[in-house]
C-alpha cells in the first residue's frame, strides 16, 4: 500500500468481542454523532432526524448491491439480517450520515445572525 498512516500505531484488538464486534463499533460512532449533533445545537439533531431517514433508501439499495455482488463480507457481525442485509449495515446507514451532519453541523454553527430571514 502507498500510503498507511497508522502503520506503526498498535490497535485494540476488540474482535474479543465475537460477533458483536461491528455492532459494538457502531454503537460508539453513533455516541459520537449524538454528541456532536446535540452540541451542535439549535436544532441540529432535529434536523439530522429529518435527513437521515431521507437518506437511508439510497443506502439501503447501494449496500445491498454491494453485498449481492460480493464487494466486500463482513465477518464479525451477530448474523441477524432485516430485509435482506445484516442488522449491523442497518445501523451503520443511520451513523454515517449522523457523523458527517455532525460534524457539518459543528463547524458550521447556526445563530441568529447567519439565519436567513424568514
Amino acid at each position: 500500500m502507498f500510503f498507511e498512516p497508522l502503520a506503526g500505531v498498535p490497535l485494540p484488538d476488540i474482535t474479543v468481542l465475537g460477533p458483536y464486534t461491528y455492532l459494538a463499533t457502531e454503537v460508539v460512532f453513533g455516541a459520537a454523532a449524538l454528541a456532536l449533533l446535540l452540541r451542535a445545537g439549535d436544532g441540529a439533531l432535529r434536523r439530522a432526524a429529518r435527513t437521515v431517514p431521507a437518506l437511508y433508501p439510497i443506502a439501503y439499495v447501494w449496500d445491498w448491491y454491494t453485498l449481492e455482488v460480493g464487494v466486500f463480507a463482513i465477518p464479525m457481525r451477530t448474523g441477524v439480517e432485516l430485509l435482506g442485509i445484516p442488522l449491523e449495515e442497518h445501523v451503520f446507514m443511520i451513523v454515517v450520515p449522523a457523523v458527517v451532519l455532525g460534524v457539518h453541523e459543528t463547524v458550521n454553527p447556526r445563530n441568529e445572525e447567519t439565519q436567513p430571514a424568514r
